[in-house]
C-alpha cells in the first residue's frame, strides 16, 4: 500500500487585512491615505487609492501601475536592502472602498504583486 503525500508551499507574503486597533505592535504595515494607523508599527507605506475612472485600475493610458503595487514594492525592497525590519507579513489598513479595490486590482492584474505577496488565508 503506498501513499503519497502532497504539499505546497506558498512563499508569497501574506496580506493581512484589518482595523487599525488589531494590528500587533511593530507591525508591518501598508495603509491607504487617510486610514487611522495603530499605535506603534515597524513601518508604515501608505498608497493613494485613485479616483473611479472609467477605465480599469492601471490602464496604460491612466497610469503606469497601480498605487498598491507600487507601495508594496517599496516596502519589498525596503526589507531586500536592509532599511526595513524582515517581515514575514504585511497588514493592511484600508479606509474607503476605492482602497479595496485597489488592493484587490493590484493582487489580481500586477504581474509582480502576484509573484511576491497574496492574500491572508
Amino acid at each position: 500500500m503506498s501513499s503519497i503525500m502532497r504539499w505546497s508551499l506558498d512563499a508569497r507574503t501574506p496580506l493581512r487585512l484589518a482595523e487599525a486597533a488589531a494590528v500587533p505592535p511593530g507591525a508591518v504595515l501598508l495603509a491607504e491615505d487617510g486610514a487611522p494607523l495603530p499605535a506603534s508599527p515597524a513601518v508604515v507605506e501608505r498608497f493613494a487609492a485613485p479616483p473611479p475612472q472609467p477605465h480599469p485600475v492601471g490602464c496604460a493610458c491612466c497610469q503606469p501601475r497601480n498605487p498598491v503595487a507600487i507601495a508594496l514594492d517599496r516596502l519589498f525592497l525596503a526589507r531586500t536592502r536592509g532599511q526595513a525590519p524582515w517581515f514575514k507579513e504585511i497588514w493592511v489598513v484600508l479606509r474607503s472602498a476605492d482602497g479595496a479595490r485597489a488592493l484587490e486590482a493590484a493582487l489580481d492584474g500586477d504581474s509582480v504583486t502576484q509573484a511576491r505577496f497574496r492574500k491572508a488565508d
